[in-house]
């Protein structure tokens, strides 16, 4: 969106926003102009957010009549772990080889903070809150091994198919005591990247990557 008017990127979050906090419902048709004037910005601007936020994967557009919220499917859920597998198990084996690196440090250093905020989300006594918390530093974790390589292309399909993963996450922790289990995952995986055991982390991150397959959660 950085190269759209600020119309446009007003529109854009302000959908997205809309979409990734679940006040958008499924199988609901909305209208652009609809869309447009809720936040007050005429249709040309609200048309392009709209075009941006089906490439993102978001949105499925409906000719002439508008756009529904994209629904996650058993296929989209397998495709999209496949291709986080390729990606964060290329970056799990560079970060196991430079784990002594200051750039290597750095990181093990933020993805432990993660953990400690990922534990304090899962004592707070409201559920819904603990979820979304949870849910967002688990993000943050994953993405955190995508951003060390440093490679714009990763980023970029780590963005568009956001709201996949988005759907797959909300899904596989609906499940009573998933969320307890990632932890101990994310914590195990995260011992295996200090001692520098790639191979270890790599299966890890696989296995941890693809549990949503094996639940039957769509």
């Amino acid at each position: 969106m950085s190269s759209k008017s600020p119309l446009q990127i007003q529109a854009y979050e302000y959908l997205k926003e809309q979409i990734l906090t679940g006040k958008l419902e499924a199988d609901t048709l909305y209208s652009e102009t609809q869309m447009s004037a809720e936040i007050g910005i005429s249709r040309t601007p609200m048309r392009e957010a709209i075009q941006c936020l089906s490439q993102d994967g978001y949105i499925s557009v409906v000719p002439s009549k508008g756009f529904k919220l994209r629904q996650l499917n058993e296929a989209d859920m397998e495709e999209t772990i496949q291709v986080r597998c390729a990606i964060e198990g290329f970056c799990v084996h560079m970060i196991a080889a430079e784990c002594t690196t200051k750039k290597g440090m750095k990181l093990l250093n933020e993805l432990e903070r993660l953990l400690e905020k990922q534990e304090k989300a899962l004592s707070n006594k409201k559920e819904e809150v603990a979820r979304k918390q949870f849910m967002e530093y688990d993000h943050q974790f994953h993405l955190a091994l995508i951003n060390y390589a440093d490679n714009a292309e990763f980023r970029q399909t780590f963005q568009r198919l956001m709201y996949l993963i988005h759907l797959t996450t909300v899904s596989a922790l609906s499940v009573p005591g998933r969320s307890e289990d990632t932890l101990r995952e994310h914590k195990l995986f995260f011992s295996h990247l200090q001692e520098g055991d790639g191979d270890s982390a790599y299966k890890l991150i696989l296995m941890h990557l693809m549990t949503p397959l094996t639940m039957h959660i769509v």
